[in-house]
Parts: structure tokens; C-alpha cells; sequence
């Protein structure tokens, strides 16, 4: 039942200053996503491993509105938001055991599909980032193999993960529900504090990171 990281998600406004971000702070090109018909989404990608990548999603501008809240908490961007490192996933085998014991955090499990790709993800009914980002989003996928292995590989891969949270217990425990086997260094914050995520990422040009702005 255990989980490990799947990939870390940039939230931007749209993809242009989203790809902008990440450009800025890997000196490396995403690549085409898709869109995603239920959340009226669409995202860019960028390889960090054979299973593991990261994502830039941004409201899709050509889709309807959804009836319901999007995930990521797209719906609270304002159009002049700056990109940001909001969030991350993590996979597993058996989501609904995985997400059993802490569903109050990461949601409900939801269908959802990008072109031929399909899984389940958990979702809370806001939209809201769970445990404000510091806790994962959790993903079982569909198809084999992973999605990662179509992207090209342009030599960037994930070292660390680095949570920050003012009630880092509150974390741990939904780490330690899921089984999380992927290191994670977990730190406090003053009470009160914004949570955030800092990721540190092996590039052609040395380790960069990449954060909240």
C-alpha cells in the first residue's frame, strides 16, 4: 500500500508564465501536455525521471467553466498571480487504501483522463491543496507504463523534496498513513506562516530549486 512521489505541480494563471517559471529556474523547455475535459485544465511537462515528472496547470482558457471547484485551487489565481511550486502527487498501487485513513485531507478519489492517459486522484471537494500543498495529492494510474517514460529525457531528474509547514505533526501523519517510502525533509514554520514546498533538481547546467517566488 505504500506511495511515492509521482510529480511535482507548478500552478500558474496561465502556461505561458508558468513555462516562463520554470525556464527561468531550470533553464530548461517543457513540453506539450493536454488538456483536461473535467477540470477545463491543461497542462505542460517536463521529465525529472522514468516515473517521476513535473507539471505546469493552468486553467484552460478554450474550456466551459466547470460546475465543480478545479483542483490545485486553480480557481483562486488571480490572472496576475506568479507561478508557484503548489503542490505534489504521490502514486500508488490501491488508492482507496492508501487515501482510507486520511481522506479528510486528500479528498475524494476522482476519475480523470488527458487523451489516452487515464487514473484516479484524489481531490477535496474545494479544491483546496491539501494541508495547503504539504500533503500529497494521491494518484493511482491506469496505464502502463508510466507517462514519464513518453516524455524526452532532457537530463533533469528530482533529488529532494523539501516541505515546510507550521504544524509539521500534522504532515507526518499523513505521510505515515500512506506508507510514503520517497524522502521527504519535513520542517516547521512559525504558527500562522504559509505552508510551502522547495524542490531540488539535478539539470544539465548543476542542482537548481524551485519554489515559491
Amino acid at each position: 500500500m505504500g506511495t511515492v512521489i509521482d510529480h511535482i505541480v507548478v500552478v500558474a494563471p496561465n502556461l505561458t508564465v508558468g513555462a516562463a517559471f520554470v525556464r527561468d529556474a531550470l533553464g530548461v523547455e517543457l513540453q506539450q501536455g493536454g488538456a483536461h475535459a473535467r477540470m477545463a485544465t491543461h497542462n505542460l511537462l517536463l521529465r525529472l525521471g522514468d516515473a517521476t515528472y513535473l507539471e505546469v496547470i493552468a486553467p484552460d482558457p478554450s474550456a466551459l467553466r466547470p460546475a465543480r471547484s478545479r483542483w490545485f485551487a486553480l480557481d483562486r489565481l488571480t490572472p496576475d498571480a506568479p507561478p508557484r511550486l503548489a503542490a505534489w502527487v504521490a502514486r500508488t498501487d490501491d488508492i482507496r487504501s492508501s487515501s482510507s485513513l486520511c481522506a479528510s485531507v486528500v479528498g475524494s478519489i476522482e476519475p480523470m483522463d488527458r487523451g489516452a492517459l487515464s487514473w484516479l486522484i484524489t481531490v477535496p471537494a474545494d479544491g483546496s491543496l491539501p494541508l495547503g500543498g504539504a500533503a500529497p495529492a494521491l494518484i493511482e494510474w491506469q496505464v502502463q507504463p508510466h507517462p514519464a517514460r513518453a516524455l524526452k529525457d532532457v537530463g533533469c531528474s528530482l533529488v529532494e523534496l523539501e516541505v515546510f509547514h507550521p504544524e509539521p505533526s500534522r504532515v507526518q501523519t499523513v505521510l505515515a498513513a500512506i506508507e510514503l517510502s520517497s524522502p521527504i525533509r519535513l520542517h516547521p514554520l512559525p504558527p500562522g506562516a504559509e505552508p510551502y514546498l522547495v524542490a531540488h533538481i539535478q539539470t544539465p547546467s548543476g542542482r537548481r530549486t524551485l519554489s515559491t517566488p
